[in-house]
């Protein structure tokens, strides 16, 4: 990753969800954007599981309406 992109990015988190970030940060030693990442990095996999808005064919149905 040593010529990763480092463009600058606005995201806005529910103020309960921020302060856990922070917490996980402060716990790890690690900045707020390496938490986030890395969450990014371990949830895709399962984010590709949901269908998409066309709905393609082998897709695993929509768990939030379950």
């Amino acid at each position: 990753m040593a010529n990763a992109d480092k463009r600058k990015q606005s995201l806005y988190f529910p103020d309960e969800m921020l302060t856990e970030i922070q917490h996980e940060a402060a716990r790890l030693d690690r900045s707020l954007s390496w938490i986030v990442q890395q969450g990014w990095r371990l949830a895709r996999t399962k984010l590709k599981e949901f269908p998409s808005s066309t709905e393609e064919p082998g897709s695993l149905p929509d768990p939030r309406e379950e």
